[in-house]
């Protein structure tokens, strides 16, 4: 299949050409979203990647919670690199987080998993595929997270 946007393998400007050169080191090649997206709007990019930074610092949700969210979106989105990188980021602060990631498809029966984290799991998974939430699964959710950490993994 061909795809819409092709990537951009030389990209226009120092600023990008740095960037491709750290991601070849870092990565070994340039990743796709790299290559198809900020390669076309770099300003764009960098700035969202500014902004998704600093507002992770504010966060008050739980840094576990977040790294599961996360990747369970990317697993029901199929992003294969959304997964990849959620990875690499994870295991940058701890090895043990592997086990938890490889559990993930089955977090509503496997030990692993506390009782928030499967209702956080749970309210990831209802938005993502249906794009509503069920009045029992927020009752769970409120049971563990305060309202404004409710928002924060919306």
């Amino acid at each position: 299949m061909t795809p819409y946007l092709s990537r951009i393998e030389r990209p226009r400007g120092l600023a990008m050409k740095i960037v491709y050169r750290l991601a070849r080191r870092q990565f070994g090649k340039v990743p796709p979203p790299l290559a198809v997206f900020m390669a076309r709007m770099p300003l764009a990019f960098g700035t969202f990647f500014g902004k998704a930074g600093s507002l992770e610092k504010k966060l008050m949700l739980p840094p576990r919670v977040r790294m599961l969210v996360r990747d369970q979106a990317a697993l029901l989105n199929g992003c294969g690199f959304c997964q990849d990188s959620d990875r690499w980021f994870a295991l940058r602060e701890s090895s043990e987080v592997s086990v938890l990631l490889d559990a993930l498809p089955a977090y509503r029966t496997s030990v692993l998993f506390t009782d928030g984290e499967r209702a956080a799991l749970n309210y990831a998974t209802e938005l993502i595929r249906d794009k509503r939430i069920q009045p029992d699964t927020m009752d769970r959710l409120r049971l563990h997270f305060s309202e404004r950490e409710i928002c924060e993994l919306a």
